[in-house]
């Protein structure tokens, strides 16, 4: 009864379901230092993960350990009768992308100005799970 449309939107509907991700937006550290605590989450357990972010000196793995407890959160919100422990959660992707620039001017010698900018990011994180059964 429903075309072909209706079904692609259904499953891809039901994926969604599936997919448990957290976002950070407009992060007011640079995307470059972002990446270098995100590089050594990616693909790692979660337990692990929040133990290298927790210890970390980077300001920037303040931010990322609160994101990933937020990613956590939801994948207990969506599987509420299954538990963490069991479920062998990892950091399935971490992407840093570039949001805006707030451009500032810093005096420079001899009259001139010199452009500063503050750069800002946004993180998203997905998580997986090793062994569930769904």
């Amino acid at each position: 009864m429903g075309s072909r449309k209706h079904n692609m939107a259904q499953q891809l509907k039901e994926a969604r379901k599936q997919r448990v991700f957290a976002k950070l937006t407009n992060c007011p550290t640079s995307p470059r230092k972002m990446r270098l605590v995100a590089d050594q989450v990616r693909g790692v357990e979660v337990e692990k993960a929040l133990q290298i972010l927790k210890f970390s000196p980077k300001e920037a793995s303040r931010n990322l350990e609160k994101l990933l407890m937020s990613a956590i959160a939801n994948w207990q919100a969506k599987n509420e009768d299954a538990s963490i422990e069991n479920a062998g959660l990892f950091v399935k992707s971490i992407c840093v992308d570039s949001a805006g620039m707030l451009k500032r001017l810093r005096p420079a010698p001899q009259g001139r100005a010199h452009r500063i900018r503050k750069r800002s990011n946004h993180v998203t994180i997905e998580l997986g799970a090793k062994n569930m059964s769904n």
